[in-house]
């Protein structure tokens, strides 16, 4: 548990301008340099195309490419590809789960963590880019750094409502198609989604030179399982349900749940994804000033 400490008052920060404040609050005190990019510097030498979209500064077409694939194609600079960030959210049902009605539920921990972490980069310069995903891709926000893109993203965030399975490859064949290179993939899900394929395709993101980072977001009654009485658990993905004695089953579930989190921390470690383990009771700060921390030591 987290020692009598408040988690930013859940209670009070439970309805839409909460996220906002919520987030406001996390990061006064983590204000710190997220990432120094060796990208990073005041060129104008011409790094990369990407495919034109809507607000796109139209004297920046690459008439040439356009001729030659038939597609608009924007000029990007060194200068304008320091970091980019694609935040994508697991918004399906089982994320909608919390052990204790006082706590955050996983889907709005980990939008407060994603929207805390937009908020830093864009305060110093960079692109948040957003991806929602449940049993397919339900919302995109292209990647943005001017400080007017936050409030759109944060209201999404916040509006956010857990349904459906889980499908997370969807989300990374999204950020797969999308991400110019060297892109920041930042996943916050339960990883409750079984398919080998999404394993691989995280794999694949980091051999892009894709930087990916995992936060495993599990509520403490997951992480502990405190049952002791007969109890009906329900299916937050579908209509199935167990009823079961929690004393009788807890020694079997806690085995099963040690394999998988072992299984889940190596394929990452051999993928080269970092694996953040996220309880939803802790405070926010606890997450990401050692996340920040790790990605200064790294980029020094």
């Amino acid at each position: 548990m987290n020692g009598g400490r408040p988690l930013l008052d859940p209670v009070v920060l439970a309805r839409l301008a909460t996220l906002h404040l919520r987030v406001r609050a996390i990061t006064e005190g983590v204000l710190t340099g997220l990432h120094k990019s060796p990208h990073h510097g005041q060129s104008v030498e011409f790094a990369e195309h990407k495919e034109y979209a809507p607000g796109d500064d139209v004297r920046r077409i690459d008439w040439k490419a356009y001729g030659k694939f038939d597609k608009y194609y924007v000029k990007q600079f060194e200068q304008e590809t320091n970091l980019r960030a694609f935040l994508v959210v697991d918004a399906s049902g089982s994320m909608g789960y919390r052990g204790q009605p006082e706590r955050l539920t996983k889907l709005e921990y980990a939008s407060a963590l994603a929207a805390s972490l937009a908020y830093l980069l864009v305060r110093q310069g960079d692109a948040a880019g957003l991806v929602v995903v449940a049993d397919r891709v339900v919302k995109t926000i292209p990647a943005r750094a001017a400080a007017s893109h936050l409030p759109a993203l944060v209201d999404t965030l916040a509006a956010l409502a857990p349904k459906g399975p889980t499908r997370l490859a969807a989300a990374v064949d999204h950020v797969l198609e999308h991400a110019p290179r060297r892109s920041s993939v930042l996943v916050f899900s339960d990883l409750f989604d079984a398919e080998e394929q999404v394993s691989r395709q995280l794999a694949l993101l980091r051999r892009r030179k894709h930087e990916v980072t995992l936060f495993h977001v599990l509520d403490p009654h997951e992480l502990d399982f405190p049952f002791e009485d007969p109890t009906l658990f329900l299916s937050m993905e579908d209509a199935r349900e167990v009823e079961a004695n929690g004393r009788d089953v807890r020694k079997g579930y806690l085995e099963v749940l040690r394999r998988w989190l072992e299984g889940t921390r190596r394929a990452a470690a051999e993928a080269d994804l970092e694996h953040v383990l996220c309880r939803s009771d802790r405070p926010l700060d606890e997450v990401l000033l050692p996340f920040l921390a790790r990605r200064e030591r790294r980029a020094a």
